[in-house]
């Protein structure tokens, strides 16, 4: 069996002189103890390598950063309906499907705040007598 020899100085180590020792125990002196590093190894034509070495860096404008759209916040809430108002949201759901617009509930009711935000004073006064005024808070058990 034979050992290999390393194919450049540069990757010989030579061993830690004057390791540290393990802590001293209680009542005894600490002593200062060092490790030295290993010496470096140099070639002579490794100046030669490093003029070579240099590679010209490519400067990227900054004025093509892509920017990323600010996601909105999303907030979950929890509101109650009587049936009716819940069997309403289910049978505009059937209609949007008979029509091919898949919809979720919570897209239903964001759809029906833009309708009502478009209305004048007095037609969303009335669209807000209209809705039955529900007891807040959960029932008892």
């Amino acid at each position: 069996m034979s050992l290999k020899q390393p194919k450049s100085p540069k990757t010989t180590t030579a061993p830690l002189k004057n390791k540290p020792v393990a802590e001293p125990l209680p009542g005894q002196k600490a002593t200062k103890k060092t490790a030295t590093k290993p010496p470096i190894a140099k070639s002579g034509n490794a100046t030669k390598t490093k003029e070579a070495a240099t590679i010209p860096v490519k400067k990227v404008p900054t004025s093509v950063k892509k920017t990323k759209p600010v996601k909105e916040k999303v907030i979950r809430d929890s509101f109650s309906f009587p049936e009716h108002d819940y069997l309403k949201i289910s049978e505009l759901k059937k209609t949007c499907l008979a029509a091919g617009i898949h919809v979720k509930k919570s897209e239903l009711l964001r759809a029906g705040l833009q309708l009502l935000t478009q209305l004048n004073i007095a037609d969303l006064k009335q669209a807000v007598e209209q809705v039955e005024k529900l007891k807040t808070g959960r029932p008892n058990s």
